[in-house]
């Protein structure tokens, strides 16, 4: 039976390959893509990816070196710009960014890895009992679940920009 020490080892390392393959992922499609919109997306996630990858590395290291939940390390990661890349996108009235069928592919390949992404690390965080190491995994799970909303609301102007643009400026219709 694996020790408290084991178990963490061995979820930093299912944590590093997902963020490592889903890096790849991203910078795949980055390049690929040739939606403006798709680019900047796929590229700021892959950034996040890897910084994550990063962090997560460096956690593994020590506790691979020490035996224990280290308390020096910087337990924080940069916050994701994908809600600003939503922002802009709403602000720059483009409906004629067409999204090919590999980008919607992409998009829903990315929504799932997401999904797993935000559960895992939900999952960890209910299971951990130190408290630095709790707050670690939930900061993951929260900018997991951001990558997979703004990812959500991308497939939707994928499917029909000018109608995502509608909703988005909320625009009523009067009856006076």
């Amino acid at each position: 039976m694996p020790t408290k020490t084991e178990e963490r080892i061995q979820a930093l390392e299912v944590a590093l390959n997902n963020e490592s393959r889903e890096r790849d992922f991203y910078l795949k499609n980055k390049e690929r893509t040739t939606n403006p919109h798709g680019k900047s997306m796929f590229g700021s996630i892959a950034s996040d990816e890897d910084e994550h990858y990063q962090r997560i590395l460096e956690l593994h290291q020590r506790l691979q070196k020490d035996g224990k939940w280290p308390e020096t390390v910087p337990l924080k990661v940069k916050g994701t710009e994908v809600k600003v890349i939503i922002r802009r996108l709403g602000d720059s009235a483009d409906t004629s960014s067409k999204a090919d069928v590999d980008d919607m592919e992409a998009v829903k390949i990315a929504i799932d890895f997401e999904t797993k992404g935000e559960k895992f690390y939900s999952d960890l965080a209910l299971t951990v009992e130190d408290a630095v190491e709790k707050k670690f995994y939930e900061l993951l799970s929260s900018i997991e679940r951001e990558h997979r909303l703004s990812l959500q609301d991308t497939y939707e102007y994928f499917q029909d920009p000018a109608g995502w643009y509608r909703i988005k400026e909320r625009h009523h219709i009067d009856g006076a």
